[in-house]
């Protein structure tokens, strides 16, 4: 008796759960844009990396699929107070993302295409900031997904930064 009391209790908590989820999901949602949040997955790191990934957490999307006001915005951050050299960041259309215009902040734009987007700074001063604001359109409003790359001389960080998406 005591199992099957802990199997339902177990069963009920994963049902009121299930329930708060899909309250909290439809809640977000507008009658003309619909707001979005994506959390990046666990991004390689190499101990003593001196940056951080930086990106919009909360976006709306209109009945199109564009992001409003402006687009995403991606970047990196010098957590240091030492400044690197040749620092270039790239974002990649890995699943229903395309872009449109880049504008640069802290550097300038080097590449882009409708999947692809890289941002580039001769010098990253320490404390400093070097990222991309990119108009998109998500093409799947429920699973869409783009991965960091970032070059750099003079610190210790792997190229592969990890996913961003849903």
């Amino acid at each position: 008796m005591r199992t099957s009391v802990a199997v339902l209790a177990t069963a009920g908590a994963l049902t009121a759960g299930q329930l708060g989820m899909a309250g909290a999901a439809s809640a977000s949602e507008g009658p003309s844009a619909r707001a979005a949040s994506a959390a990046p997955s666990a991004a390689p790191r190499t101990a003593g990396c001196p940056i951080d990934i930086v990106y919009t957490s909360r976006f709306q999307i209109d009945r199109n699929g564009w992001v409003t006001n402006g687009g995403l915005y991606f970047g990196l951050k010098n957590k240091s107070t030492k400044s690197f050299k040749k620092v270039s960041f790239t974002v990649t259309n890995v699943k229903n993302i395309r872009f449109g215009r880049a504008t640069p902040t802290g550097g300038k734009v080097t590449h882009k295409t409708s999947k692809t987007v890289t941002v580039y700074d001769k010098s990253l001063a320490g404390k400093a900031k070097l990222g991309v604001k990119v108009r998109t359109r998500l093409l799947n409003k429920n699973t869409y997904k783009v991965k960091f790359a970032v070059r750099g001389n003079g610190w210790n960080c792997s190229v592969d930064q990890g996913t961003w998406g849903a």
